[in-house]
């Protein structure tokens, strides 16, 4: 499987900040044999995030696509937003698990907006912008990561044995 990792922020972007984020993503999907092909850091611009996301899951070179950040209800948090933009179905079971599972954690999970989807032959995930919320929320959807990605790019086999 490869990956890409597309970081928003705005202090990132312009060199403010370091992103922890994408190379804790990248790190834990090593781990797991996922290859981490291409990152990015770019401004919280919502048109910005749709046309990369699009480009990206167009060009066929990444089977999961990941987004770090923007995720909350801050003026400049338009991920979600963004993302539906480029998607061409939502998955909604993901957002929902990953939301379920932070609120274990904190109250704060709930105003999380984060969603997840398909375009083309692609999965893409938006995840919170730091490190440790983006590990937990990974790790709370990656059961079903591997068996979605295969199913989106015409894997026919049955998902239940039959018998």
């Amino acid at each position: 499987m490869r990956a890409a990792i597309l970081t928003l922020s705005d202090k990132g972007s312009r060199g403010e900040r370091a992103d922890a984020s994408g190379p804790a993503l990248s790190a834990w999907l090593a781990e797991r044999g996922v290859e981490t092909a291409h990152t990015e850091i770019i401004p919280d611009e919502a048109d910005l995030i749709t046309d990369r996301l699009s480009q990206w899951a167009d060009s066929g070179l990444y089977d999961l696509i990941l987004t770090t950040g923007g995720t909350g209800v801050s003026p400049r948090d338009v991920t979600p937003d963004a993302t539906m933009k480029a998607l061409d179905r939502v998955i909604p079971g993901f957002g929902e698990v990953m939301r379920m599972r932070s609120h274990e954690k904190t109250p704060h999970a709930m105003i999380s907006r984060a969603v997840a989807g398909i375009r083309g032959e692609a999965l893409i995930i938006n995840l919170p912008g730091s490190p440790r919320g983006a590990i937990e929320n990974l790790e709370a959807v990656w059961p079903a990561v591997p068996h979605a990605v295969e199913k989106i790019q015409g894997d026919t086999r049955d998902c239940a044995p039959t018998p």
